[in-house]
This record gives structure tokens, C-alpha cells and sequence, in this order.
């Protein structure tokens, strides 16, 4: 990969890491606080007749923090493969992926037949 390109990806990963960063610890805090509100609440599911459970939203909320881990791995992964020279090559087929694609999907492992493919 072009050192330009090079540079661009590791600044495009690494904004794209503080972003998932921030918005894990607006989510903790979220987290916090229901968890706070779950430890008050009465026994009968913590129902609100006004809307949904405690519990399912302490799910959704999990759920959500789920997937920013596992964005993180795959940004932290994305970030490897810059230092060791294999970014932007397929995993299947060992093409490049486009410069394209991975502007839009800077942590994309496969090109566009590949993924497609599977």
C-alpha cells in the first residue's frame, strides 16, 4: 500500500477508535446509571407502564457495548495489519481491496467478491 494511503488508514482507523472510545464511555456511564436505578427498583421486573424495562434496556445497553468491543478488536486488528504490511489485501483471495472500500470500511478484511461470496 502507497505510504499515503498508509497514512490516511491509520488516521482514519484511529479516529474511528477514539469515536467507538467515547461513545464506550458515554455507555458506562449509561450503564452506571441503570445500574444504580435496577438496584432501587421494586421486584415485579422493574416495570414502567411508560415504556420498557429496566432489564431490557441494561440488555440493549449491553448489547450496544458488545459491539463496540468487538469493533475495537477489529479496528486494533485493522491497525496490525498497517504495521505488518498486509492491510488492504483480502484474507480470501489475496487481492488488494479497493481503496474504496476501504474508505467506507476501513476495517474490511476481504474485498468486495469475497465478502459478497460469503
Amino acid at each position: 500500500m502507497k505510504s499515503v494511503h498508509r497514512a490516511e488508514f491509520r488516521a482514519l482507523l484511529e479516529e474511528h477508535r477514539e469515536s467507538v472510545m467515547r461513545a464506550r464511555r458515554r455507555g458506562g456511564e449509561d450503564l452506571d446509571e441503570l445500574a444504580e436505578a435496577r438496584s432501587a427498583a421494586t421486584a415485579d421486573d422493574e416495570h414502567d407502564p411508560e415504556g420498557a424495562t429496566l432489564s431490557d434496556e441494561w440488555s440493549r445497553l449491553t448489547g450496544i457495548d458488545a459491539e463496540a468491543r468487538a469493533e475495537l478488536l477489529a479496528i486494533d486488528a485493522a491497525l496490525a495489519r498497517l504495521d505488518d504490511d498486509t492491510y488492504g489485501i483480502c484474507v480470501s483471495c489475496g487481492r488488494r481491496i479497493p481503496v474504496a472500500r476501504l474508505r467506507v470500511r476501513p476495517t474490511a478484511t476481504m474485498c468486495v467478491d469475497c465478502a459478497a461470496a460469503q
